[in-house]
């Protein structure tokens, strides 16, 4: 073989991706929101109006790819209690500059009744790359979810969270579907928002790693043969997150409402500050197997909190809603220890009540299938 053919084991032109250190599960929560027409209560695209009405200094409220999406960011957290007063300061500002430009705003997965071919592309050059890159791909993903931050202290150990995440990702899911409509459509399906998602390249559930350094090749590899643009379209439904040194939980819809969203967050920071304390004490791990993740994936992503999943260990399978009773005891003394016992204690209303799907798909029946009379009960401020 030519020498000129020889590929070296080593290579100078990856990019390293430093993992920032967390010493506590800080938290962070990403709320993409929809912005609709105050009469068609069709998806509007508002969100350069909003901009200049709040400042275009500020940096709470951000852009996406379209042009009906508004996300809102809290700052770094230490707590549930920061989480609350952060978001809720933050909405009562987007609701404001929302009715100032004759808009409202929608907490749901997928707009029940627009089209994602109307929609406009925000004006950015990433948006530009992403679209020529993806095409329609890219264009379908009208779609709104609900991302969760935790802070871990290394980057092997935001990898084996991810890992030991696994089990719980269809729970969650199923905690919060909220995304039953699709282009004027009963799609079926209680998040719609999931199996659009699963269409872009790097979105899904996340492989199976061994450690920090594969996830790095994973992330440089992907660029660097032209799969993706950058780090920014690794969408897996949770994922290690090098800036900001933290588990990313990506999988949740967009919730049917604050209280609903604060109970998956302190969910989600009970959750993985457990997982954290396991792994720094040797726990061993019981291995769920990918196909029984997927399964799961989309009993959840089918029926919503009606799924009846299959545990890891028994392969049994056990309605969803006993295993969230399960889970939530034992995340119980972290929520003590981590002052979040109200807003976990939310999660047992949550099992009690309608799911968002189900709350959508309630009132089609109540206004006989008109599907501008569900946005318009549902849009806020009212």
């Amino acid at each position: 073989m030519p020498y000129s053919n020889f590929t070296p084991p080593f290579t100078d032109d990856l990019h390293p991706l430093v993992f920032k250190s967390n010493k506590e599960p800080t938290i962070g929560v990403e709320l993409e929101l929809q912005l609709v027409d105050s009469e068609s209560y069709q998806l509007k695209s508002a969100i350069l109006d909003l901009l200049k009405h709040v400042g275009e200094d500020q940096t709470w409220l951000k852009p996406e790819l379209m042009q009906s999406y508004v996300e809102i960011n809290t700052d770094v957290c230490r707590n549930i209690s920061e989480a609350r007063a952060d978001l809720s300061g933050k909405l009562e500002k987007l609701y404001a500059a929302a009715m100032a430009n004759d808009a409202r705003i929608l907490w749901a997965g997928s707009h029940p009744f627009s089209a994602w071919i109307d929609q406009e592309i925000t004006p950015s050059e990433r948006y530009r790359n992403l679209v020529d890159l993806m095409q329609d791909t890219a264009r379908r993903i009208v779609t709104f979810g609900m991302h969760v931050h935790v802070g871990v202290d290394s980057g092997d150990k935001a990898v084996m969270v991810v890992d030991r995440l696994m089990r719980y990702m269809s729970t969650m899911l199923a905690l919060s579907v909220n995304s039953p409509f699709w282009v004027g459509r009963q799609t079926g399906l209680h998040s719609q928002r999931i199996k659009i998602m699963e269409q872009l390249p790097a979105a899904g559930t996340p492989p199976i790693l061994r450690n920090y350094s594969e996830y790095c090749w994973v992330v440089n590899q992907s660029i660097q043969s032209g799969f993706i643009n950058s780090i920014q379209e690794i969408w897996w439904d949770v994922r290690p997150h090098p800036r900001f040194g933290t588990v990313e939980v990506r999988i949740f819809d967009i919730p049917q409402n604050l209280e609903d969203a604060l109970a998956l967050t302190a969910m989600t920071q009970c959750l993985v500050a457990a997982l954290s304390d396991q792994i720094d004490s040797g726990v061993y791990q019981h291995d769920i197997h990918p196909i029984v993740v997927r399964q799961n994936k989309w009993k959840a992503t089918r029926y919503g909190m009606r799924a009846e999943l299959i545990d890891p260990v028994t392969h049994k399978t056990i309605p969803v809603r006993e295993m969230i009773f399960f889970l939530y005891e034992k995340l119980k003394p972290y929520a003590e220890k981590l002052n979040c016992m109200q807003e976990l204690n939310h999660i047992i209303t949550m099992v009690d009540n309608a799911s968002g799907a189900e709350r959508q798909m309630e009132l089609f029946e109540k206004h006989s299938g008109d599907l501008r009379a569900v946005v318009e009960e549902l849009a806020v401020p009212r």
